[in-house]
């Protein structure tokens, strides 16, 4: 099964699998290099997978919404929804203001604030769709996972959910590497 479906009025291919009900079992164009060599008996990477899986869940969120949104229409706005509609299905208890738990990295209580996506699998995820599209035919310049309003929404997420769990997600900073004549050191004398 071809996992690229010619868009209407449109000069490239970009596409969902087939929704029949049936998986799709081949892997996107430009998959594993490992496939190239000839053997097509090596599975794909974890990676892979999951961007396959994560690409076919949101075709298939595209096909259910009504009316059904071909590819080629999607938005920014269809991929903010998109996530807003998988924060129901999140693991992570974020805190809102006026709760007494808000900011605090271990509450000593439970408390009724929602279970939400982390904003780390939101960002992967986007991650993962956003090379998904160009590898279905979709050129970079129109990939709504790389949108603006996207990266917006990503920023606000992780910046509100920093507050009120009280996680820093500042990026790790690397150490500069020390000279090479500090890290010598002195030949010491035998006693």
């Amino acid at each position: 099964m071809d996992l690229v479906a010619e868009a209407t009025n449109s000069s490239y291919k970009i596409g969902c699998p087939a929704t029949t009900g049936n998986r799709a079992t081949s892997s996107s164009p430009g998959g594993n290099s490992s496939n190239s060599s000839g053997n097509t008996n090596t599975t794909p990477s974890r990676y892979e997978n999951q961007k396959r899986r994560d690409w076919n869940t949101f075709c298939q969120y595209l096909n259910n919404i009504r009316p059904p949104l071909p590819l080629t229409l999607c938005s920014a706005g269809h991929v903010l929804e998109f996530l807003k509609y998988l924060d129901q299905f999140g693991k992570t208890k974020v805190h809102s203001p006026p709760c007494p738990f808000f900011g605090l990295p271990n509450p000593p209580a439970p408390c009724p604030c929602p279970l939400r996506q982390a904003w780390g699998s939101l960002d992967a995820l986007i991650g993962r769709l956003r090379a998904a599209y160009e590898e279905n035919g979709g050129r970079p310049e129109t990939n709504p996972f790389g949108a603006r309003a996207v990266r917006h929404y990503l920023r606000e997420v992780r910046d509100f959910q920093s507050k009120a769990r009280g996680v820093s997600y500042e990026k790790k900073r690397k150490r500069p590497k020390p000279k090479g004549s500090t890290t010598t050191s002195a030949p010491t004398a035998a006693a």
